[in-house]
Formats: C-alpha cells, sequence, structure tokens
C-alpha cells in the first residue's frame, strides 16, 4: 500500500490509499478539487472514500467525488445519518476489508459521539482522523474528558511502531503548547527542533511513531482521566 498525503483546505490532510491490488481510497476528504486533480493527473480511479466523522473539513468532497467516480462511501454507523449517502457503516463489532486486507475500526468517541479511527495492521498505519493529533488531541465537542481519555488510552496499546497519520496539520503549535507543560522534556525539544525544519521546507510533520508521541504528546502522557481534562482545558483557553 502507498499513502498519498494531500492538503486540503487550511491545515487538514486527506490520505490516498493505493492498495497493490489496484483499488483505491481517500480518506476524510474535506475538499473535492486537491483530491480530483491528483486523481486525474496520476490517472487513477477512486472505488472508496472512508470518513472518520461528520464534520463538513472531512466530508465536504463526499458527494462530489461519488459522483465523478462511481464509488462507495464508508463512514461511521452512528453518524451515517448525519453524513448521508453512505453505502458501508463502520463499527468497532463488525469486520472491513479493503484493497485485499483488514481494516480494524477502532470507535473513538470524544471529538464527536461515532468518531471512528482506521488502523491497518499489515501496514503499521493508523489514520486517527481528529482524535490524536501529534502532541494533541481534538476538541471536546460532543462528549467528556473521561469519554475522551479511554479513546486515547484504546490507542495507545496499539504497537509503538505504528505510523500515525491524523487529519490536520497542527503539529507546531501542539509542539509549543506540550513544551510550555513540559519545558525539560528533551525528547519534546528534539521533535519540536524537527517539526521546524520541516515547516520551514513545506513539508508535513506526519506521520509519527506512537513510541514518539508517548514520548512527547502531553495529553496521552498525563496521569489519568482528571490531569487530561485540565491539560485539555488549558489548550482550549490558549
Amino acid at each position: 500500500m502507498k499513502i498519498k498525503i494531500l492538503p486540503i483546505l487550511k491545515d487538514n490532510y486527506a490520505y490516498l490509499l493505493q492498495f497493490s491490488n489496484g483499488q483505491n481510497a481517500i480518506i476524510d476528504p474535506g475538499e473535492a478539487a486537491p483530491i480530483q486533480r491528483y486523481l486525474e493527473d496520476h490517472h487513477l480511479k477512486l472505488d472508496l472514500i472512508i470518513n472518520t466523522h461528520h464534520h463538513g473539513d472531512h466530508t465536504a468532497g463526499n458527494l462530489t467525488l461519488k459522483e465523478q467516480f462511481a464509488c462507495k462511501l464508508a463512514a461511521p454507523k452512528s453518524e451515517a445519518a448525519k453524513i448521508g449517502h453512505v453505502d458501508i457503516e463502520l463499527s468497532e463489532d463488525s469486520a472491513f476489508n479493503f484493497g485485499g486486507g483488514d481494516i480494524r475500526i477502532i470507535e473513538t468517541p470524544g471529538h464527536t459521539i461515532g468518531h471512528i479511527c482506521l488502523y491497518i495492521p499489515e501496514f503499521k498505519a493508523l489514520f486517527s482522523g481528529d482524535t490524536l493529533f501529534s502532541m494533541g488531541c481534538g476538541r471536546l465537542f460532543e462528549a467528556s474528558a473521561d469519554v475522551m481519555w479511554s479513546s486515547l488510552q484504546k490507542l495507545i496499546t496499539l504497537p509503538d511502531d505504528t505510523q500515525i497519520y491524523c487529519g490536520h496539520e497542527y503539529t507546531k503549535s501542539n509542539a509549543e503548547f506540550c513544551l510550555s507543560l513540559e519545558p525539560e522534556n528533551e525528547d519534546l525539544i528534539e521533535r519540536y527542533n524537527e517539526v521546524i525544519l520541516k515547516c520551514r521546507n513545506n513539508l508535513p510533520t506526519l506521520p509519527v511513531t506512537l513510541a514518539t508521541e508517548k514520548k512527547t504528546n502531553s495529553f496521552i502522557r498525563a496521569k489519568d482521566a482528571k490531569e487530561f481534562a485540565s491539560i485539555r482545558t488549558l489548550k482550549d483557553n490558549v
């Protein structure tokens, strides 16, 4: 599988998955035009759209792409009504096979009630939407800090070499916030310097390994849900 990072909107990422069997999927097309251009320029078809949650910056390109490519749309079962035109409803207790392999659905309520993440074990890739960012996590729009904490605990049980692909390029600002909490964290300082260099060269700061996040992400480094809630509140008011 090849993973192509496609910048869209102001700071979103959509992810094009190109499988060896010839099938292609796009994750969270919040804008159709850049995706259309890439597919057309590279003479690629689109077989599947996958949404992690219902927010428009992750779904606004759905219908345009469906109409052009006659592809299927897969989305969280509990958010299918909000998203609309869903062909495949995804939940944690259902098997999902695409591209010749298994894609594990992980339900991660917090940012939205029905948010899901996608984990592809064969390629050690996690598409975390707006649940887990590099050195951050999503805002709690539809659930409590306790619920989001439980969701993050699911994700950090994945293998340390898991490559994380999240929904936004928030890494620099997240790193600066984490440094304000942990100014002596040498791993965090090293990661921040790496991020600055990538940003200066207009390069994505993703993917990042889960091992790195465990050393640098203050949200998942919190000792419990109460401390996590406090950190999330601080970030909301920055």
